[in-house]
């Protein structure tokens, strides 16, 4: 589309520039999403008279703030990010369509599970065994492609960030590995969706980091900073600033008291793709660390299961960890803030990996 407009309208060269394109791309799936969200909460809210259900065995707080709120909101993110990364990437970039069938198959997977939920009024809809079957297999196909069009000499490596040329050949391990990275990171911002605004707010600020990794990698600036060169990559640039505009406008409906949920619909694929870019500009560990608080969501729900199995008592008052704090009494708002902070901290840290040579 930029092509046809540089050549036949006599538009400026840097309309087609990945800068430009990813600002654009914020903006309309911003716009879409304004424009979208409010027709969508009320067509949620006709075809799920009672919203989404709410744990029992959650804070009882949420039993009487939370319910009769729709959920499957997660496809206003989807939708409005998609249609932006349409009109506005390269479509002959393959990463690009591989963005867009984790998006949609994670997105199916959630929306499945968001329905018999719903409809059946139940907080357990799809097996576990079934969630993660459809999940590494999408994983697979997904890191098949990345590989085979990632450069061989960075095919296989895992990047050891804040060295400058540090990498560790995992040979053929690294398939199963980044399938796990995808998979986990679905599962981790699955976790992180129960407070108003939580996950979106967290989302938002980890796709501003892989957007900045992506233009850096793709672009001819990458020889001046502590990272590889990967030029499939500046297209996922325009992606992660798609699915940025796309988190903003639902984070507007989403803030407390939220007028929608994200649901398994968005969580699920979101944190797939961002397990994916992770994985296509080779910073899977850096996704660790600025995704800190995913990671921390995750494991306080591990490590609960573990103590609770081996002593029969809860290591923390609940989990995922925000409603550990929720239990000591901080408000929801105040919880939801203060893990913003800490990934904002999380973010600076990551871009101290970025040291220019």
């Amino acid at each position: 589309m930029f092509e046809y407009l540089l050549s036949h309208w006599g538009f400026p060269e840097y309309f087609g520039s990945v800068y430009f394109r990813c600002f654009l791309a914020f903006f309309i799936a911003l716009l879409i999403g304004f424009a979208c969200g409010e027709k969508l909460i009320a067509f949620l809210h006709l075809h799920q008279a009672k919203g989404q259900p709410i744990r029992e065995d959650g804070p009882q707080s949420h039993l009487l703030t939370k319910k009769g709120t729709p959920t499957m909101g997660g496809i206003l993110i989807l939708g409005s990010s998609i249609l932006a990364m349409l009109l506005c990437a390269d479509l002959s970039n393959k990463w690009v369509w591989i963005s867009i069938a984790v998006l949609l198959v994670y997105g199916f997977v959630g929306f499945a599970d968001d329905y018999v939920k719903v409809t059946k009024q139940t907080a357990n809809a799809m097996t576990a065994k079934m969630k993660l079957f459809l999940q590494f297999s999408m994983a697979l196909i997904a890191v098949g492609v990345i590989t085979y069009e990632t450069p061989i000499e960075t095919r296989q490596l895992l990047t050891i960030p804040y060295f400058k040329d540090l990498a560790l050949n995992l040979w053929w391990f690294y398939v199963p590995f980044a399938m796990v990275v995808i998979v986990g990171a679905s599962n981790a911002v699955n976790l992180s969706d129960g407070l108003d605004g939580l996950a979106s707010g967290l989302l938002i600020i980890s796709f501003i980091f892989f957007m900045l990794i992506a233009y850096i990698c793709g672009e001819n600036v990458s020889q001046y900073f502590y990272i590889r060169s990967i030029p499939a990559a500046s297209e996922i640039a325009v992606v992660c600033a798609a699915v940025i505009g796309g988190c903003v406008a639902f984070l507007w409906f989403n803030a407390a008291p939220a007028k929608v949920f994200m649901g398994d619909t968005g969580s699920l694929a979101l944190g797939a793709l961002l397990g994916t870019v992770a994985v296509m500009v080779k910073q899977e560990i850096m996704l660790a660390i600025v995704g800190g608080i995913f990671v921390l969501e995750a494991i306080s729900v591990m490590i609960q299961v573990f103590w609770y199995k081996k002593t029969g008592k809860r290591f923390f008052k609940m989990a995922p960890i925000h409603h550990h704090f929720e239990q000591l009494g901080w408000p929801e708002t105040r919880v939801v803030v203060r893990f913003w902070i800490v990934a904002l901290l999380l973010l600076i840290i990551g871009l101290l990996s970025l040291q220019l040579r």
